[in-house]
């Protein structure tokens, strides 16, 4: 970006950012807690997004809810409950568009995810789009998960360039997080469940990724650290 350091890669979030995930894993719990005669808290789910499963155990928490539950069935239920919804979802409006200027532009590309990679990659495989990546990092692949900057740094390591040479693409307040604790520009992309937090902290705020042109995107960065 003219003005100040230039930018060599986009790093991006997966769910909720490149596929909405997000939605459907709270509404596979959803269904099931309305069984059993309870309702699962948007605030702890919040909480949660962006992160790894082992800050909010939902189904834990649904048996210190309901009391005792076979734990295997219910788990069972709810994946293949997400996995339906889920496996009808396209990849979000404009990220084919923004990989493939990041790629006309000599930008390399990278995934960092707070999920398990065979979860990330199926996806990506399903969608045809696991090819247009430069490197994918998971949480088997750092020690810490976000808001920990693990993940950005080892995805800008891979990519062969320095974090703020970076821009992450994220849709969640743990994200933002872990984007700029990693030194990285932040354009946050909120989706319908992330909308209500407070994603102040990024350098941009977009409504989807097809708002902008990404010429225009690195523009307005570039404005902004300027000035």
């Amino acid at each position: 970006m003219e003005g100040s350091v230039r930018i060599r890669a986009l790093v991006f979030d997966f769910d909720g950012l490149i596929l909405e995930t997000e939605t459907p894993a709270f509404q596979a719990w959803s269904e099931l807690y309305a069984e059993h005669g309870h309702e699962l808290p948007m605030d702890r789910w919040l909480e949660y997004i962006g992160r790894d499963a082992r800050h909010f155990d939902a189904l834990e928490h649904l048996v210190s809810l309901a009391g005792e539950l076979d734990r295997e069935a219910i788990r069972t239920r709810r994946n293949a409950r997400r996995d339906e919804l889920v496996a009808a979802l396209d990849v979000m409006v404009g990220v084919r568009e923004i990989v493939a200027d990041a790629k006309r532009l000599g930008l390399r590309l990278a995934v960092a995810s707070s999920s398990p990679r065979a979860y990330v990659c199926g996806h990506l495989e399903r969608l045809g789009i696991h090819g247009d990546w430069d490197a994918i990092r998971c949480r088997e692949d750092v020690a810490r998960a976000k808001p920990a900057p693990d993940l950005f740094l080892a995805a800008a390591l891979a990519c062969g360039v320095a974090p703020e040479e970076a821009v992450a693409f994220e849709d969640s307040a743990n994200g933002v997080a872990a984007a700029k604790a990693a030194g990285m520009y932040c354009v946050a992309v909120p989706n319908a469940l992330t909308a209500s937090m407070d994603l102040s902290r990024a350098d941009l705020l977009l409504g989807s990724l097809a708002d902008e042109p990404l010429e225009r995107v690195l523009e307005r960065l570039a404005a902004r650290e300027r000035g």
